[in-house]
């Protein structure tokens, strides 16, 4: 259901549009001091990055002519709580800085698993739906272990990115 804008929304989505040109600015400054150089395929390194840039710019510019002309359109009603959720926020918080403090230690699959298990945790207590039940746990494990272990394997074997891993072999 679209809802009406108020007068006071229009700065603030200008300024959202804004905030995007100016991350673009900053990702492109950043993308020049990237070598060109071509690599496989014919691209170099800094082809993503200058992609990323300049379609945030495009998004940025976009947001703000929209603003300018009569605000976003065919917005619906925000989902969300009045309030943030910060049991939520604590289990996803953690398991970030948990993945961030551990990959060195306990590899990517495992940490990036554990990873998976803790966002789980917030996104279903933000639901009201939090199971602390054991069985719950393992079945989030093996789905994050699922998931990462594939990305893992594509990096170091496909395309000989090295990863931290649990142990020497590519394969853990």
């Amino acid at each position: 259901m679209a809802h009406q804008h108020s007068s006071h929304s229009r700065p603030l989505q200008t300024l959202i549009g804004a905030g995007l040109v100016l991350l673009s600015l900053g990702l492109a400054w950043g993308a020049r001091s990237i070598s060109s150089e071509a690599g496989y395929g014919g691209v170099g390194p800094n082809f993503f990055p200058w992609v990323v840039s300049i379609a945030l710019l495009v998004c940025g510019v976009l947001c703000v002519v929209h603003a300018l002309t009569g605000g976003f359109r065919d917005l619906d009603a925000g989902s969300g709580g009045e309030r943030a959720h910060w049991q939520g926020f604590a289990w996803v918080s953690a398991g970030l800085l948990l993945n961030a403090l551990l990959i060195t230690t306990l590899g990517f699959i495992l940490s990036c698993a554990l990873c998976f298990v803790l966002a789980v945790r917030g996104f279903k207590s933000s639901e009201g739906a939090l199971d602390l039940g054991w069985k719950a746990w393992i079945k989030d494990l093996l789905l994050g272990m699922a998931v990462a272990a594939p990305v893992y394997w594509m990096f170091t074997q496909l395309l000989a990115i090295n990863l931290p891993g649990l142990t020497h072999t590519g394969w853990l």
